[in-house]
């Protein structure tokens, strides 16, 4: 999930609640992109995507959140689309108990327990360490959405256990499905260890799922590694990223991601992130996907 930064802040007295604000924050980019046999080879790249967000807190120390996202991206044929705003999403937290319901994302996607995509190469993460994998997942974003997902998280130390649902009513082509995923994870000095299990029904069909990750730091060099598998692949997916700070600006990263669907070539790719200050960075990189396709990026990112 990203961050949010906020360039506007309104703060609000009201009765029984110790502060409330809004926050409007996002990022965008834009620059070029490549993908051998596509329709379109070469494409302009561009996305900017803004995020609104009401925080209020009681006196009791109780938050309570509020989000939705505004976006922009190209489209096919060098059309440009727009979506939003999206279906809401809203969170309750206290200490280390945070519930989340509406438009969030699941306990695999949010990475609460399992780091699913480690370190993505390029300006759009193109490759990332589960390309491979076939898992259905449910993430934020901007747009409607055909279901309701609830996550509980709860943190004590260095230990979070998580689980979250999903319901989806069966409506013209859309299908009926029911979801559900738990989760646990441990951080140990510079590294972490976690591991999530899930099952989906849909239309009848049961298809149950499981992913694990190992992450951690040495020096310069930040790793992450990834194995999961679903009933409906035919192989363990397995990655692993690396992103290592050649300076306190720039970085080289690596992606490698194995497994997953009958057929499925590895996927590879090689990358660089360069920080320009002022919350912008040049990024590209070059690699190749499961359907043994060269892939590639290149171009600029910055918050706001």
């Amino acid at each position: 999930m990203k961050k949010i930064l906020f360039a506007t802040t309104a703060l609000v007295a009201t009765a029984g609640v110790a502060a409330a604000e809004v926050t409007i924050g996002g990022s965008a980019r834009f620059g070029l992109g490549y993908t051998e046999g596509a329709a379109e080879e070469t494409r302009v790249e561009q996305r900017m995507r803004v995020n609104i967000t009401g925080i209020a807190e009681t006196d009791a120390g109780v938050k309570f959140e509020a989000r939705m996202r505004l976006e922009a991206n190209e489209d096919a044929n060098s059309a440009i689309s727009g979506r939003g705003p999206g279906a809401a999403g809203f969170a309750v937290s206290y200490g280390g108990f945070r519930l989340d319901v509406g438009n969030v994302s699941d306990v695999i996607d949010s990475g609460d327990v399992v780091d699913y995509y480690g370190y993505g190469i390029g300006l759009t993460s193109f490759l990332e360490q589960s390309s491979n994998g076939a898992l259905s997942l449910t993430g934020f974003g901007a747009g409607a959405q055909d279901q309701t997902t609830i996550k509980i998280r709860y943190s004590v130390g260095d230990f979070t256990v998580a689980a979250s649902y999903s319901d989806r009513v069966a409506a013209g082509l859309v299908t009926e499905r029911q979801q559900y995923q738990i989760g646990a994870g441990y951080n140990f000095g510079n590294y972490s260890i976690g591991a999530a299990f899930g099952s989906n029904d849909n239309a009848g069909v049961d298809d149950d799922f499981w992913a694990a990750s190992f992450k951690g730091s040495v020096g310069a060099a930040s790793f992450s590694v990834l194995a999961s598998d679903s009933d409906s692949q035919a192989d363990v997916t397995v990655g692993a990223s690396l992103n290592y700070d050649v300076t306190s600006a720039t970085a080289i990263r690596f992606v490698v991601s194995d497994g997953g669907a009958a057929g499925a070539e590895t996927a590879y790719g090689l990358g660089f992130r360069h920080g320009l200050g002022g919350g912008v960075t040049l990024a590209g990189g070059v690699g190749q996907n499961s359907a043994d396709n060269t892939v590639a990026d290149l171009g600029v990112s910055f918050s706001f």
